[in-house]
């Protein structure tokens, strides 16, 4: 008999066939745990997560360390150092509120409706591909560029977000200088060559900023594209791991098609794309009874939460129609994501034209998949 080792360490976690028994049994222990050898704090519980996204103590970034030095004086670096995900203070809350405004003033069923279309039109690619392409051209639609440009668009964004991660290779961040400096060419390029589209995403962004033209701005539009990549990504495949692993729910959604939403909703809260997201302290401060002095790194994880019984009864049942989700997949407070509901809202288009085009989820089981190495991101990789 086959018997699944547990993962070695919460990192090891992101990227495990089904982390969650080993979530539970650390979930059950101190609120606090402190890994020695990733030297990371570790919170689990779901309390003590929204108390840590909560505290003006920690920061996104150390504070020695605000770009990281892989990726310091390059183009990617310079992008990374814009991003309001990536900052605290003046330069946070200068930006992230125009990207809340205008996500906000979204028409969501529009939004859906153009999605569908261009999903419908790229649902014979690999599934691999369709998983990481279509979330960016989705987004990308949305933002005013045309058709002819989603495909560049995409390529420069899956070499761009090599950046991101820690597991890069040289040649890789290298790949994502080169690709952060052409996106931010391009976005200039199309805020400059003619007035957004009537009723675009970068209509709303503009109408919300001060300066449209400004550098800042358009480094935060390639960050959103960056995001919808991998978390978008992450949330339509884990979406179709959970058809293929539950036969009735793809009976259910046979017919009603209407129920998507709800499935991707549930999948968000019940095996997230985003698992982790780290916290440093800057100063001096107690979270549940532990003191974490400046300098120390804390690990969030947040697909740990999600299951936490006293944020989500029954929380390791898949609930279609849950009553009372609650998920901190998409983060709390300050960092919360702006975009998760159109994150969702295209993941559910894309899985309605995979299932409309004849994609059997049964055969998804049969082949099995992997997934992404990542420190943070749960994204399938299907055989």
């Amino acid at each position: 008999m086959n018997i699944l080792q547990p993962p070695t360490d919460a990192i090891a976690a992101v990227t495990h066939a089904n982390p969650y028994p080993w979530y539970a049994a650390l979930r059950s222990g101190p609120a606090l745990v402190r890994d020695e050898r990733l030297r990371l704090w570790i919170a689990t519980r779901a309390d003590v997560v929204r108390e840590l996204l909560l505290n003006d103590a920690l920061r996104v970034r150390p504070l020695a360390e605000p770009v990281p030095q892989a990726i310091a004086g390059t183009p990617a670096g310079e992008v990374f150092g814009q991003l309001v995900r990536m900052n605290d203070g003046e330069r946070h809350t200068a930006h992230k509120p125009v990207l809340q405004r205008a996500l906000a003033r979204l028409d969501l069923a529009a939004a859906h409706a153009d999605a569908l279309r261009l999903a419908e039109g790229m649902a014979d690619e690999p599934l691999r591909d369709f998983c990481f392409a279509f979330p960016v051209s989705a987004v990308a639609h949305l933002l005013g560029f045309p058709d002819e440009a989603l495909p560049q668009l995409s390529r420069w964004m899956r070499d761009f977000v090599a950046c991101l991660s820690p597991l890069s290779t040289q040649p890789q961040l290298d790949a994502a200088s080169e690709a952060a400096a052409a996106l931010m060419a391009r976005f200039e390029q199309h805020v400059a060559d003619q007035p957004a589209r009537n009723g675009s995403l970068l209509q709303a962004v503009q109408a919300e900023a001060p300066d449209r033209c400004a550098k800042a701005l358009r480094a935060n539009l390639v960050g959103l594209l960056s995001q919808t990549c991998e978390a978008t990504a992450g949330l339509l495949g884990n979406s179709l791991a959970a058809l293929a692993r539950e036969p009735d729910l793809r009976r259910r959604l046979a017919s009603h098609w209407t129920l998507l939403p709800a499935l991707v909703d549930e999948v968000a809260r019940h095996d997230p794309s985003v698992q982790n997201t780290r916290r440093f302290v800057a100063q001096h401060t107690v979270v549940a009874g532990t003191e974490l002095a400046p300098g120390d790194a804390v690990l969030l994880v947040l697909g740990a939460a999600n299951r936490d019984p006293a944020l989500n009864p029954a929380p390791a049942t898949f609930e279609l129609m849950r009553a009372g989700r609650q998920t901190l997949g998409f983060g709390h407070g300050m960092h919360a994501c702006p975009g998760q509901s159109l994150a969702c809202t295209v993941a559910a288009a894309g899985l309605e034209a995979l299932l409309a085009s004849g994609l059997a989820t049964d055969g998804l089981q049969e082949r099995g998949w992997d997934y992404t190495p990542s420190v943070n991101a749960r994204i399938p990789r299907f055989h």
